[in-house]
């Protein structure tokens, strides 16, 4: 049943106008390879505009994945609610897919209910013994190694170093962690896997405006997909040599598949993203295979070079009485 704490697709689609009886039925079509995915959306870091709901309504991500999702066969169900992160409540699911931000264990920005420790342990015990992960954006902006709420903000220094196998188990799980990021500017994706699913028509690569994330402590198992060519590129977080930005690899049992893209409410209408989101989502859930044979020594060979340290472009350290303070 249907909880006050999470929406499912049925509900979100009925406010598009599809309807409870057509979703229902397009989703009885393929029922025998329908999946279910947990579309994760708490923010105890920064709020995403397009994960914000205003009103009780679906946020704009979640309208557009719940029109899309029954094409794909997928239904999701949307929650912000951290406290039903438990054993019983993760096996409902195929898959769980995050667009969160900061410490989850943190009611955070906006006091939705946070995880315990245990349930974070219990997720990321989940994904080993077999549960796909799919992440967009800010996904890699969530659990920070040796951060936690309170110092989010204050003190970044930490996230200018790789920790590899030190690093918090949730970078490791999701394959890097998010650093800073600059104005948001076209940038090009070079696409090295023409073979992995979504990927047949990207060709040699493609540009889009986005807000990139500059990130860091990739995991070496990684098999990229997309690459951030940062030559052209402004603002001090991209003086860096090419690295991932889209990948997918094995954690365990588990299939995770991240990209960098989804923060513009353009860049979730393209047609581009929906192909790529979508093909990562039925990698994950187990709907096709893939060669993930690791390649970001190929393809991104000095990705673990990072930027020069900079004051953080979102997130800056919140005015005191006596002014705003200094960012580390």
């Amino acid at each position: 049943m249907m909880t006050r704490r999470e929406m499912i697709l049925r509900t979100s689609a009925a406010a598009l106008g599809l309807g409870v009886a057509g979703c229902t039925a397009m989703a009885g079509t393929a029922q025998s390879s329908t999946k279910k995915v947990l579309f994760f959306s708490k923010s105890s870091g920064f709020e995403h505009p397009v994960i914000k709901r205003k009103d009780g309504q679906p946020s704009f991500a979640e309208t557009i994945l719940a029109e899309l999702g029954p094409k794909h066969g997928i239904e999701f169900t949307f929650s912000k609610d951290g406290s039903l992160f438990t054993p019983e409540y993760l096996a409902k699911f195929d898959a769980y897919y995050f667009y969160t931000t900061g410490n989850l264990t943190a009611p955070g920005t906006d006091n939705n209910p946070p995880m315990t420790p245990e349930g974070k342990a219990a997720f990321l015990e989940a994904i080993k013994q077999g549960k796909g992960f799919i992440g967009t954006h800010s996904a890699t902006d969530t659990f920070h190694t040796n951060e936690t709420a309170e110092t989010d903000t204050k003190d970044r220094s930490a996230r200018y170093q790789n920790y590899g196998d030190k690093a918090d188990p949730y970078v490791q799980m999701i394959g890097a962690e998010f650093i800073i990021h600059g104005q948001q500017q076209r940038s090009k994706m070079r696409a090295v896997d023409s073979k992995f699913p979504g990927m047949k028509d990207r060709g040699p690569g493609f540009e889009l405006t986005e807000e990139w994330y500059s990130l860091k402590d990739f995991a070496k198992n990684l098999h990229v997909l997309l690459v951030q060519e940062t030559g052209g590129m402004t603002g001090e977080p991209y003086q860096r040599p090419a690295y991932p930005a889209t990948w997918a690899r094995k954690h365990g049992k588990g299939r995770v598949f991240y990209t960098s893209m989804g923060h513009r409410e353009d860049v979730w209408t393209n047609p581009t993203f929906q192909e790529i989101l979508f093909g990562g989502i039925a990698w994950a859930v187990g709907n096709v295979d893939a060669d993930v044979t690791p390649n970001i020594d190929k393809v991104a060979p000095h990705c673990a070079e990072l930027p020069p340290q900079t004051k953080p472009v979102s997130g800056a350290p919140k005015k005191s009485a006596k002014g705003p303070k200094k960012p580390a």
